[in-house]
């Protein structure tokens, strides 16, 4: 329930706390005081949007802030699914800065507006005179035959059958279409993969052959190359190996004289040593050279093969062509995996869509039951709030098609006189029997439902004397089950109240503002009386008001 709501800086409000009792709150005051501007307020910490141009002073900002207690309410699990810390009074906090920027807050914790509407929604329910337009949503009239149902749980059951029903018909035909779409280029994928496979290709092979085919193509200077290097090394009288063996034989000879010498000498026998095997290297090497005009073509076709595939998939090397081969190679595997695939997700979706079937014939089996509660008892009530001819019909229509919320289609037909056919209830109703149509609804599922906090603003409109009295009575009843928050102009209604608060206007420094406070005994009486007979009322009217306030329980 909600137990104080804290206005600052909103509308014609400068500073408000408004401290609340758990059974019937009634509002009152003149017109244009103010009444609704505390709806206003309360809205934004529900999520609604916020505009500067509403603050009472725009150099401040505007904060709106609610304090509940929870207890025995349910909705610890909602806490937890949006990582909030939950207590047994928690607060919720709207803040509107200067520029317009909002932040809102659980329990000092920012979250966003969404999660704080989703939270406000299970805390406070308000039903306005221009809100009756709700009862003629087919959405509204299903909820309120499956509240009267007493089946959340399985409806819950269904709701994630059936989001994961959808989910796999989606992915069916996504998979469908990939595998269409595969299928009109398979044959185009599989030549182009056994082409790309016949060719046998290996990583490093391109740069092996070309290296190979620029010797191949200057064997004759490699050749000649080689053979000259070997004859300067060690093929002639004057080549390298002979004129450093006589050098090695000279410095022996006065490698006694000094250490360094031979020092000198074991270097140059090193380099002997290492030049030796470079010169017959040179020869082995000259002698491996072949020309052969044979291996020459064969490479030129290889490498033709090579630049033709490279050329056709627009790539510069065999490493993105096996690149490429095994993509086409994974396409083709998926294309044979993705029957499999399919018919497997064909089988859970059939498997899905029986047991949807069967959960929805429940929930159609229990929705006819709740039907024919909810037309007696909503009947009932109308009969009370003096619409003694009002019939309500509930029609329920069986779709073949399943949808999220079974395969019932759920219409209200209302008649509001004797003799008249019950039609579409926004064809047939006018604004007070729409108002007292959502009274008798709102007081059926009340029974059945744990939402804390029912806010009605003026939806005794258009009622007056003996019906207001039955009015007042059956709003008074609903705070048996729930927290009440009337605002009314009927003194009838006023009556039924626990607590009774006054909204004012004062004008201060040639400004007015807003305040609300709560009513004493006393002050209830007058307040009554005013609203029986206005100003300054009689003794009579002060007699009707104490009468009035005693058929309170």
């Amino acid at each position: 329930m909600l137990q104080k709501l804290s206005i600052r800086n909103y509308a014609l409000i400068d500073s408000v706390d408004l401290e609340l009792d758990k059974g019937l709150n009634i509002i009152t005051g003149e017109t244009g005081a103010g009444k609704s501007i505390m709806l206003g307020a309360l809205s934004l910490i529900l999520g609604q949007r916020a505009e500067t141009k509403y603050f009472f002073n725009q150099a401040k900002k505007c904060v709106i802030e609610g304090q509940f207690k929870l207890s025995g309410s349910g909705l610890q699990p909602y806490f937890e699914e949006f990582d909030l810390d939950y207590q047994q009074e928690s607060i919720l906090r709207r803040e509107i800065s200067i520029d317009g920027k909002s932040r809102a807050f659980i329990n000092d914790t920012p979250v966003t507006l969404a999660v704080m509407k989703q939270i406000g929604e299970k805390l406070i329910d308000i039903h306005s005179q221009h809100a009756t337009s709700e009862v003629n949503d087919p959405g509204f009239q299903l909820s309120v035959v499956d509240t009267l149902s007493d089946h959340l749980p399985l409806l819950t059951e269904y709701r994630l059958k059936f989001r994961e029903y959808k989910k796999n018909l989606q992915l069916l035909i996504n998979m469908q279409t990939s595998a269409d779409e595969a299928r009109s280029k398979q044959d185009y994928e599989q030549f182009l993969f056994n082409e790309l496979e016949s060719a046998n290709l290996q990583p490093g092979e391109q740069g092996e052959l070309e290296i190979e085919m620029e010797a191949l193509n200057n064997a004759e200077s490699i050749k000649r190359g080689l053979l000259n290097g070997h004859m300067l090394l060690a093929g002639e009288e004057t080549a390298v190996l002979p004129i450093l063996k006589e050098v090695i034989s000279q410095i022996q000879a006065i490698e006694k004289f000094n250490p360094s010498y031979s020092a000198v000498n074991e270097r140059l026998r090193s380099a002997m040593i290492e030049i030796k095997d470079i010169a017959q290297e040179t020869l082995v090497l000259e002698e491996n050279i072949v020309f052969s005009p044979a291996r020459i073509d064969e490479i030129n076709t290889r490498l033709d093969t090579i630049y033709t595939l490279q050329q056709k998939h627009r790539v510069t090397s065999v490493d993105e062509l096996l690149v490429i081969q095994n993509e086409l190679s994974d396409n083709l595997n998926t294309l044979l995996n993705s029957d499999e695939e399919i018919e497997r997700l064909i089988i859970a979706i059939n498997k899905l869509k029986i047991e949807l079937e069967k959960i929805a014939d429940t929930l159609s089996k229990n929705r006819t039951k709740a039907i024919n509660v909810a037309q007696k008892q909503v009947g009932e009530i109308l009969v009370r709030v003096g619409m003694p001819n009002a019939k309500i019909k509930i029609e329920q229509t069986v779709v073949e098609n399943l949808n999220k919320d079974g395969k019932d289609m759920i219409s209200l037909l209302f008649s509001a006189n004797a003799g008249q056919a019950p039609a579409p209830v926004g064809k047939v109703a006018s604004g007070g029997e729409l108002s007292r149509l959502m009274l008798a609804i709102k007081s059926i599922i009340s029974k059945h439902t744990s939402l804390p906090t029912l806010i009605f603003d003026e939806i005794d409109t258009g009622i007056s004397g003996e019906t207001a009295l039955r009015v007042g009575d059956v709003i008074g009843e609903l705070e048996q089950n729930m927290q009440v928050i009337c605002i009314t102009h009927l003194p009838q209604i006023a009556a039924k109240g626990e607590a009774h608060y006054f909204v004012y206007k004062k004008e201060e420094s040639e400004r007015t503002t807003t305040g609300i406070r709560r009513l004493n005994p006393q002050e209830r009486i007058l307040a009554i009386a005013e609203m029986l007979s206005g100003k300054n009322p009689g003794e009579s009217a002060l007699k009707n008001a104490q009468d009035l306030l005693s058929f309170k329980n």
